[in-house]
């Protein structure tokens, strides 16, 4: 059940249907593969390829706008420094929207039958749908941005709505969470719509002619706060112990009110304190889509949260409506028997998401490790099991000392089986380990038998509900005391805390508990650090535990199994630190100094003003002349990769906007040239060069003709790239000089994680590892260790910051980093470049080193610095002996 051999280890690269795992041998794909998959998945996920390859072709208008948007065209976002960093959805998120809009637009989705005709299995019968309205469920492995889906979903619900005539979408959103945890952790997303604000969700203004930003008035209302104050734009955030009342009898046609009977029960329910009416909330709207998280609790028809729905629905169809859609997403879309949901459309499983580094992978202690564990015989809990909660602890404390140097702090998290035992692990880690010794060190949770946590609780229960919601939101703040968390069974959903390094399980699960393994490890396997580093997260118990656990390989994960104990290796993600601890090294003689020089390179945002759009060199675009029909469509292709990025359609009276198309070329070269400002100027300059210049006459941008025209590739280059040449000629400058503004100590660099790939163990370098991104990098870091000549050395890590402003081949400014810095015997410091093979940057990085060492050598009182460049065939045929040897022999860009 392994992965493909050509599964990708980006989490952004597009899947094939035939490499997506599935649950048998690879022999078997061709056969088997299909009907081992949740049932409509196979067949959708072919689909919806032929959706995407065909630039999305029978969607709607709005759909196809929105998904070129969310997936075609680049997102540069704000950071904190100042700077700006690329945007890219997964492809799991990709898919399960794009899916859902296949199914709506180009299918026409309407009932369960429309569903069937995507089996693959030939076992879905009709009797497997319980709902009346449309129904869609989302597979996604914990951990791999289900919200992101959410938002997405939403997001193109409502512009469908208001921009697509006879849509059958919605305005209105009922999103409901399974417990408190997970409202509190939407609403954080949710809360003044930042998710979408801060998540490219919705389209600059202009694309594609609609004003996506102005036009997105949504109200969040969230649980008690729920106050209709108009038919449309409204977000519903609840728990679904919010909506319903398990305590009320069911209405009866001898009820003396007999509303209930007709209309439905209205689904209200207890709370600490008060309740919802979602009738009332119905009966003021007409159109409503319900989006459900972590919606694996939704197996049962008879369920209080589905009869609410189901009444809701109804309400809806008595006012000539329907509920738009009902969006579940979930890890875990499975009955309580382990089939899964039959409405499953899409599905991202763990053992992809590991693959791929998007969760954290699970370790297991190896055959030699479990020897040593064993049950004692003794009555009280914590003495029969004291070996697993010492190995927890030890694997626990490794994790924390690894973890600590980066600011994060690692979570012990200990599974139990009833609150009694709870309240004695407490005690015995909080007296025997003085690390957990301290006030609040220890948390303990009482959950019920199901792993569920009920809002409808009171007294003690309530106080720990209230803990345990403000712990999920802060727990991983290094500066919040608890280290250690003991529960009863464990938290079955929404517990969101990325901090949880060590799992320690002393009870046995069973089917009837309704919990799943990757449940069970869900609430360990989100990641600590962004990126694609590997993280781990260990997993200890006994037998019955460690049995449960290995229940999830039948999901094709495969569990790593590795050393525990003392003196093993902390199952942490590659940690690079100044290696202080090393009494053979003197750091402070490895250290290296750099200056750093003020930015020889800047923008002048003013002088888009001066701009002029004649001149520009470019060659005149042949103007031609297109039949009526032809003008309809007019679409526009992405210069580089001719795939179509924009499409403009004219309407039935042959008028088009061309504002919006101006637009486009605006934004595109915005982009492209990482402007974050200037619009207004730079949009009426590429204006005046599409009319005057551009096919070498004045055109009028009112006549359809010249808006088919603009669509034709030629056209769309050279407006494109006329605008670069032009707003990189006039704006970006050099100072001329350079000055000296600090000074990096490679001593002071602050620890980093890694991509877990091969290194070296450094003796000239104040860094523990030497992490190589090539093999060349690898080996020449070994002939600066056995080079007399070289003091010390260091890789030059994206954390040490030590970076030259350059223009690239494209003519945008762009940031380099060289490879090493090297301190020579003779005091020197020579900046060194390893290439592989070389591209169109290496030119103009190698002109700007050189002018870098210039300017410092000019400037700096103290070493000298130099460069070179060493390509792999140079290195490899001449074997140089000596950083001089380089010097004299590698000087091609000198």
């Amino acid at each position: 059940m392994a992965l493909h051999p050509e599964f990708p280890s980006s989490p952004h690269a597009i899947l094939a249907p035939e490499i997506r795992w599935f649950p048998a041998d690879e022999a078997m794909r061709e056969t088997t593969s299909d009907k081992l998959m949740p049932p409509l998945v196979a067949m959708l996920r072919r689909k919806v390829q032929e959706f995407r390859d065909s630039d999305y072709v029978g969607a709607s208008a709005t759909s196809a706008s929105l998904l070129r948007w969310w997936f075609k065209t680049e997102h540069l976002l704000p950071q904190a420094d100042g700077t700006t960093a690329a945007f890219e959805y997964y492809f799991a998120q990709r898919e399960a929207i794009e899916t859902i809009v296949y199914l709506m637009d180009v299918v026409g989705f309407q009932d369960k039958h429309d569903l069937m005709r995507f089996d693959s299995s030939g076992i879905v019968s009709g009797g497997m749908f319980d709902e009346t309205w449309r129904r869609l469920v989302v597979k996604m492995a914990t951990g791999a941005g289900k919200t992101k889906v959410m938002s997405l979903a939403l997001a193109w619900s409502y512009f469908h709505r208001l921009y697509e005539e006879d849509s059958q979408m919605s305005r209105n959103f009922l999103v409901i969470a399974p417990n408190i945890i997970v409202l509190d952790r939407i609403y954080k997303d949710f809360q003044g719509l930042r998710i979408f604000h801060e998540d490219p969700v919705l389209p600059d203004n202009g694309f594609d002619g609609h004003y996506w930003r102005d036009d997105f008035q949504l109200t969040l209302h969230l649980q008690d706060e729920v106050r209709v104050t108009q038919s449309t734009g409204n977000i519903f955030l609840t728990n679904i112990h919010r909506v319903y009342d398990n305590n009320t009898p069911d209405p009866s046609p001898d009820d003396d009110d007999t509303m209930d009977y007709f209309l439905g029960k209205r689904p209200t329910g207890e709370t600490t304190d008060s309740k919802v009416d979602l009738g009332v909330i119905v009966r003021d709207i007409d159109e409503l889509m319900v989006l459900n998280d972590e919606a694996h609790h939704i197996h049962d028809n008879k369920l209080a949260w589905f009869k609410s729905i189901e009444d809701i629905h109804n309400r809806l169809v008595q006012k000539d409506g329907r509920l738009a859609l009902q969006v579940d997403v979930t890890a875990t879309p499975k009955h309580n028997n382990g089939a899964i949901f039959v409405q499953t459309i899409s599905d991202y499983p763990l053992v992809e998401a590991i693959s791929q580094n998007v969760v954290k992978h699970p370790v297991l202690p190896d055959a030699a490790s479990r020897t040593r564990l064993s049950e004692k015989q003794s009555s009280r809990f914590t003495e029969k099991y004291a070996d697993y909660l010492d190995l927890g602890v030890i694997e626990w404390r490794s994790a924390y000392e690894e973890h600590e140097k980066l600011g994060k702090k690692a979570i012990l998290f200990v599974m139990v089986d009833d609150t009694k035992n709870c309240d004695e692990v407490a005690d015995y880690l909080s007296a025997n380990y003085p690390d957990l010794a301290s006030d609040d060190a220890v948390l303990t949770i009482h959950t019920k038998s199901n792993g569920e946590i009920s809002e409808a609780t009171s007294g003690k229960k309530k106080e720990e509900l209230e803990e345990l919601r403000k712990i999920a939101n802060n727990v991983d703040d290094p500066l919040n005391p608890c280290k250690a968390i003991v529960s009863v069974l464990m938290l079955k959903e929404g517990w969101d805390v990325r901090n949880v390094t060590t799992i320690v399980g002393l009870r046995a699960y069973s089917a009837k508990s309704n919990i799943l393994p990757e449940q069970t490890l869900g609430r360990g396997l989100r990641k600590m650090y962004p990126g694609d580093t590997e993280e781990y997260v260990s997993v200890i118990g006994t037998n019955a535990f460690m049995e449960f656990v290995e229940g999830i390989q039948a999901e094709g994960v495969e569990l790593e199994r590795k050393a525990m104990g003392e003196g093993t290796k902390p199952k942490t993600p590659l940690v690079v630190e100044v290696d202080n601890e090393n009494e053979k090294k003197d750091v402070d003689a490895l250290d290296i100094e750099i200056p750093v020089l003020t930015p020889r390179l800047r923008r002048e945002y003013k002088n888009l003003a001066d701009m002029k759009t004649s001149g520009l060199g470019n060659k005149p675009v042949e103007y031609k002349s297109f039949s009526e029909e032809e003008q309809r469509e007019i679409v526009f292709k992405d210069i580089t990769t001719d795939e179509i990025t924009h499409t403009t359609i004219l309407d039935t009276a042959g008028i088009a906007d061309w504002r919006s198309v101006i637009g486009y070329f605006t934004q595109t070269v915005m982009r492209e040239l990482r402007l974050v400002s200037g619009y207004e100027v730079l949009y009426a300059k590429v204006k005046a060069f599409v009319r005057d210049e551009l096919f070498g006459k004045t055109v009028d941008l009112e006549d359809p003709n010249t808006l088919r025209n603009l669509s034709e590739l030629a056209a769309t280059k050279t407006v494109i790239n006329a605008m670069k040449n032009a707003v990189n000629e006039l704006t970006i400058t050099e100072s001329g000089d350079a000055e000296i503004r600090s000074t990096i100590k490679l001593r002071e660099t602050r620890p980093f994680v890694t991509k877990d790939q091969a290194y070296m163990l450094p003796k000239k370098s104040v860094f523990n590892r030497i992490v190589g991104d090539s093999h060349l990098e690898l080996q020449f870091a070994a002939f600066l260790e056995d080079c007399d000549d070289v003091v010390s050395y260091a890789k030059n890590y994206f954390a040490v910051h030590f970076k030259l402003d350059y223009v690239n081949a494209d003519g945008n400014i762009s940031n380099y980093y060289p490879d090493f810095i090297v301190r020579l015997k003779d005091g020197r410091i020579l900046i060194v470049e390893t290439k592989g093979q070389e591209d169109l940057d290496v030119p103009p990085k190698m002109a700007r080193l050189k002018q870098w060492c210039d300017d410092v050598n000019q400037v700096a009182n103290g070493a000298k610095y130099d460069f070179v460049f060493v390509d792999q065939e140079s290195f490899e045929k001449y074997e140089p002996k000596s950083c001089q040897d380089l010097l004299d022999g590698f000087t091609e860009y000198k």
